[in-house]
């Protein structure tokens, strides 16, 4: 069982206030400008070092000048609690309920929350749109805030996807929507680690009017400590639904995605969808990228809006969102076609991070037998005998990272431990035509800071592939 965090005050002022974890994606630099712009004086820690953290440090230099914000970087040790009124913990850090920084807080009686919680808390009357699911949120998200716009909405989009809303929160007006791509970790932080965050009850501080599932398979077990403890917190996208919101996803037993359904079906089947909600899966979208997983995403994004011009009490123009997503070529890193180099298409799919994305990926693009896969990286405790299982199928199979052993099996398959090798292997044993794809299935932390990097590391490497 893990303890519910205190819920940060609403009414009391914040005087002075922890950030623990800056982080490079923005939730850690948006919180400590929001808490300042309250008033609070802030204390940034984190375990990485000034010159790791450095475009985030240069973001709050101003307010470091103005003696706002104090930094406490490359350790966790400076921290005094005295006059303390809210620590914000950066979602990354895995099993918060254990973290000994956060645990000393709470035995002093001290609020602690995430980033997204303050960004719920700021977001008392405006509509939101919540996206989650083990693959293909971000791409989702995407798409539903593409067609908002397309259908005269005003739209923002935000959360795990990148840099934090707090910092736009005078931009949103009563009557706009918001997008958020949540990730289990940030859900967690809105249920159990957050417990104010209840349907109905007197902290609920959003208006979450429609909820989107794209499926559920294993995945940051690392963080979670166990696929019930996961699945469990990404219940939540439907527990912190508002009482007449809409649910819509199209995971379901039949799914591709459900392999580990016995172990979900455990928590309980807040999946299920409403068949009048459901897009239909005959229904084909006109994307700019391949691949039926991308179809998947579109018809789901297809139906929230659907559902949020419902709740509108507005007609749906079909035809404005099928040109809004015929646009759509895709986001970078996630099955980015990179272009034709040294002979070989190339696509970055570096945002891939779990094994079925990865098998989305090579069934997007087909024909196995003309892939060369890259594949590899930190090792967040899932089963990656999917990929390794492809060895003997692809046309070569180039393991990298913590994981380069256990994705490197069959007779096509090869440990080269760097994605510089690996690339170097890949050109020489392919054929002109084929394909080099880097859908590594796993996370980048053990030798990448992002998945970004790894994904402009391996561009930089196949552009370098054509002759000068």
């Amino acid at each position: 069982m893990t303890p519910d965090a205190a819920a940060p005050p609403h009414a009391p002022r914040i005087r002075r206030a922890v950030v623990v974890g800056l982080g490079q994606f923005g939730g850690g630099l948006g919180a400590t400008r929001h808490l300042v712009r309250e008033g609070a004086q802030v204390v940034v820690t984190d375990t990485a070092s000034a010159a790791k953290l450095a475009p985030a440090v240069a973001a709050l230099s101003d307010l470091v000048d103005a003696g706002a914000v104090e930094l406490q970087l490359g350790a966790h040790h400076g921290v005094r609690w005295d006059g303390v009124d809210l620590v914000v913990a950066n979602p990354a850090i895995p099993q918060p309920w254990t973290h000994p920084l956060l645990t000393s807080a709470r035995e002093r009686g001290i609020p602690v929350c995430s980033e997204i919680n303050l960004l719920a808390e700021s977001l008392p009357r405006i509509k939101v749109i919540a996206v989650t699911g083990s693959a293909g949120k971000s791409t989702s998200a995407t798409l539903v805030h593409r067609a908002l716009s397309a259908l005269g909405k005003r739209s923002h989009l935000g959360g795990n996807i990148g840099g934090s809303l707090l910092d736009s929160l005078a931009d949103i007006g009563p009557s706009d929507w918001v997008v958020l791509e949540l990730s289990s970790a940030m859900l967690w932080w809105l249920g159990a680690g957050g417990g104010h965050f209840n349907p109905g009850g007197p902290g609920l501080r959003w208006n979450l009017r429609v909820a989107a599932l794209t499926n559920i398979s294993a995945n940051h077990i690392d963080w979670h400590g166990s696929f019930a403890h996961y699945a469990a917190s990404k219940s939540m996208i439907r527990t912190l639904l508002a009482s007449d919101g809409r649910f819509v996803s199209d995971f379901s037993r039949e799914s591709p995605a459900a392999a580990e359904w016995a172990a979900a079906e455990a928590a309980g089947c807040w999946w299920d969808c409403p068949e009048d909600l459901r897009c239909p899966a005959a229904q084909s979208i006109q994307l700019g990228v391949p691949g039926a997983h991308q179809q998947r995403n579109a018809r789901l994004a297809w139906q929230a809006a659907h559902s949020a011009s419902d709740l509108d009490g507005e007609a749906f123009d079909g035809a404005a969102v099928a040109r809004a997503f015929a646009e759509f070529t895709g986001l970078e890193h996630r099955l980015q076609f990179v272009g034709l180099h040294g002979g070989l298409r190339c696509f970055n799919d570096s945002k891939a991070t779990t094994p079925e994305a990865t098998l989305l990926a090579i069934e997007a693009i087909g024909q196995p037998e003309r892939i060369h896969l890259i594949a590899g990286g930190f090792d967040k405790g899932t089963d990656l005998s999917p990929i390794a299982r492809l060895g003997n199928s692809l046309a070569g199979l180039y393991g990298i990272g913590a994981t380069q052993a256990a994705v490197a099996s069959g007779n096509n398959a090869v440990c080269c431990e760097t994605i510089e090798r690996a690339v170097a292997q890949a050109k020489c044993r392919a054929q002109p035509g084929e394909v080099l794809l880097l859908s590594p299935g796993c996370a980048s932390w053990d030798q990448f800071t992002n998945f970004e990097r790894r994904g402009e590391r391996f561009v930089e490497l196949v552009r370098g592939l054509d002759p000068e």
